[in-house]
C-alpha cells in the first residue's frame, strides 16, 4: 500500500512515543516550502490521532492521509502555507 503523493522528505520517528512523533513533524513542517509533502513513519498507535488532531487543529498544514501498515503508521502532511 502506498500513498499518491509526490513525497518531498520522509521523518522516521519510528520507537518514538507520545509527544515526539507530533514535535519531530512540527520541526520537519517547517523546513519544507509550501505544497510540499511530508511522509512521517511512526510505531506509536497513539500517533494516529496525535498527529491528526495537530494537523487539525494547526494553519498552514493539511493531513492528505494516514495509513495502517503492518506495525508502522504512515501520515502524509502538506504544507499549505
Amino acid at each position: 500500500m502506498s500513498a499518491e503523493f509526490d513525497i518531498s522528505q520522509t521523518l522516521d520517528v519510528k520507537g518514538a512515543s507520545c509527544p515526539m512523533p507530533v514535535v519531530k513533524t512540527k520541526q520537519a513542517i517547517d523546513d519544507l516550502a509550501e505544497g510540499e509533502v511530508l511522509e512521517v513513519l511512526a510505531t506509536d498507535a497513539g500517533s494516529m490521532s496525535d498527529i491528526d488532531g495537530w494537523a487539525t487543529g494547526t494553519d498552514g498544514v493539511e493531513l492528505l492521509e494516514q495509513v495502517e501498515d503492518g506495525d508502522v503508521y504512515k501520515h502524509y502532511v502538506e504544507k499549505t502555507a
